[in-house]
């Protein structure tokens, strides 16, 4: 498998909505007036994090270089999502605007000012001009209070699957990788939905097969977690 633009067009073909990425150029043709991006600060953050790893050990004490000032940005960032957790979509909106976009205007003023000062290949350097390269991405989190500040949440659903392909070194064929990612699908989305995953795996084994063999498409969404939460026992 690749991260070539062409897989993700063909898995997302007729998608319509927000379509959280990193800055990967691959996801840039997708954009549509359907598919909106919105990128992902945590990928943002990071290139600073790795800029401050990259200083000489004496230098990352200093709370006044690059790399530590725009960190502290990003903390005040997350710092207001999460007073913001838990609140309503129309809540955390308006909330973000008030708070969230002071703070990211300096955010964007400040690599502004920093972009000439840095070289293009220098650890800073880069984690500015990806910054600003992605900015119209990385605010638009701002435009809707269901969009999540970065895809953090997504990637750790992922993360249980990554680490068993690499225990048992990967699937054998296209049939069995298929059939891993649908089953971990299933398993990480109930997860995401606070469902215990024996639960309800053992639910659409007893109440799918009394669907028949010709049933309408849309008569699967009872299936789907996020109508079961009256049925299935939550997570413990």
């Amino acid at each position: 498998a690749t991260r070539r633009q062409g897989h993700a067009a063909n898995f997302l073909q007729g998608f319509s909505g927000h379509l959280q990425v990193d800055g990967y150029a691959g996801y840039h043709a997708l954009a549509s007036d359907d598919c909106i991006l919105v990128g992902c600060m945590a990928h943002a953050r990071r290139k600073f994090d790795e800029a401050l790893k990259a200083l000489p050990k004496e230098s990352r004490k200093n709370k006044m270089g690059m790399a530590q000032t725009a960190l502290r940005k990003f903390a005040r960032l997350y710092a207001l999502e999460k007073q913001f957790k838990g609140l309503t979509i129309e809540q955390r909106y308006l909330l973000r605007l008030e708070k969230s976009k002071p703070l990211l205007e300096d955010l964007k003023q400040w690599c502004d000012n920093n972009l000439t000062k840095t070289a293009k290949d220098s650890a800073i350097g880069k984690a500015i001009r990806y910054t600003i390269n992605q900015w119209d991405s990385l605010t638009r989190y701002i435009d809707d209070g269901n969009i999540q500040i970065d895809n953090n949440a997504a990637e750790r659903h992922i993360k249980p699957f990554v680490i068993g392909r690499k225990n048992w070194l990967f699937n054998q064929t296209p049939r069995g990788a298929n059939a891993s990612a649908l089953l971990y699908s299933l398993v990480q989305t109930a997860v995401a939905n606070n469902l215990e995953p024996f639960d309800y795996l053992k639910y659409l084994l007893t109440a799918l097969p009394k669907l028949g063999r010709h049933y309408k498409p849309e008569a699967l969404d009872q299936f789907l977690p996020w109508n079961l939460t009256e049925k299935i026992k939550p997570l413990k």
